[in-house]
C-alpha cells in the first residue's frame, strides 16, 4: 500500500510538471500574440492597405509552410508574423507633418524568446 502511494505521488508530480510546462508554453504564446496584435494595431493606425497586410500574411504563411523540428508550429507562425510586421516599411518611414519633428515608432512589448 505504501509503494502504491509512492507511485501515485510520483505520477502526480510528473503530471504537475507537465502542466507547469504547458502553462509556461501558453504564457509565451500569449505574450507573442499580444505583440503581434500590438503591431497590427499600430499598422492600422498608419493606414496600411489590405493588400500590403495580405502580402505580409501570405509571406508569413509561406515561410512557415514546413514546421521546423523542435519548435511549436503556432509559436513559429506568430514569431515569423511578428518579424514580418516589424520589418514593415511603414514602421521605418518618418512622418513629416508641418511644425512637428518626426518620431520613430517603438514597441515596448516586443520580446525575444
Amino acid at each position: 500500500e505504501l509503494q502504491q502511494k509512492v507511485e501515485e505521488t510520483e505520477l502526480l508530480k510528473m503530471e504537475l510538471q507537465m502542466l507547469e510546462t504547458e502553462r509556461v508554453r501558453l504564457s509565451l504564446v500569449e505574450e507573442k500574440l499580444m505583440d503581434v496584435l500590438q503591431l497590427l494595431r499600430q499598422l492600422r493606425d498608419l493606414n496600411i492597405s489590405k493588400r500590403a497586410l495580405g502580402k505580409i500574411l501570405l509571406s508569413t504563411l509561406e515561410s512557415c509552410r514546413d514546421p521546423q523540428p523542435g519548435k511549436a508550429h503556432l509559436f513559429e507562425v506568430l514569431d515569423t508574423l511578428q518579424q514580418e510586421l516589424t520589418a514593415c516599411e511603414l514602421f521605418h518611414k518618418e512622418p513629416v507633418e508641418q511644425g512637428q519633428s518626426p518620431q520613430p515608432l517603438s514597441n515596448p512589448l516586443v520580446i525575444s524568446c
